[in-house]
């Protein structure tokens, strides 16, 4: 059986925003691909963690940039979420963190360079994605937030 990852994605998007495409941000179109290379890339269950380690990342550059502090970048933050150091990727490896990479850049200048949507959200909608059916906490409200 096939998983249907932009299926349960676009749920979740509705869940959030609205069932009224035209209230999501305008970057949740291009951004599902991304998420979905990464999905196919590491598979559903690992793609939550990948998920919650981007979000780990983001927040980490939140955190560096407020402080005013030197900024090492969401690729260096991510891999630190993922304890990549000292170990060589998988190809899957690469291509969900390449797909985490561009799906960053995509919320980030969805429409013309301003930031269009709060990424920290849509990886919420993405771990509850992948957790719909899987038996993992990620499809329950709040749960999500929970683990992070």
């Amino acid at each position: 059986m096939t998983y249907n990852f932009g299926f349960d994605f676009t749920q979740e998007l509705a869940n959030r925003y609205s069932l009224l495409t035209d209230d999501w941000p305008a970057c949740t179109e291009p951004l599902t691909s991304f998420f979905k290379i990464a999905v196919n890339a590491v598979g559903r269950e690992r793609a939550m963690d990948w998920f919650e380690a981007a979000r780990r990342a983001e927040r980490r550059v939140q955190e560096v940039d407020q402080a005013r502090t030197y900024q090492f970048g969401f690729a260096a933050y991510l891999a630190d979420a993922l304890d990549f150091y000292g170990q060589q990727p998988t190809l899957a490896e690469t291509v969900a963190w390449e797909a985490m990479k561009g799906a960053r850049e995509v919320a980030r200048h969805g429409s013309g360079g301003d930031f269009d949507a709060d990424f920290d959200v849509l990886l919420d909608c993405a771990v509850r994605a992948c957790g719909r059916s899987s038996g993992r906490p990620g499809n329950k409200p709040g749960a999500a937030a929970a683990t992070a």
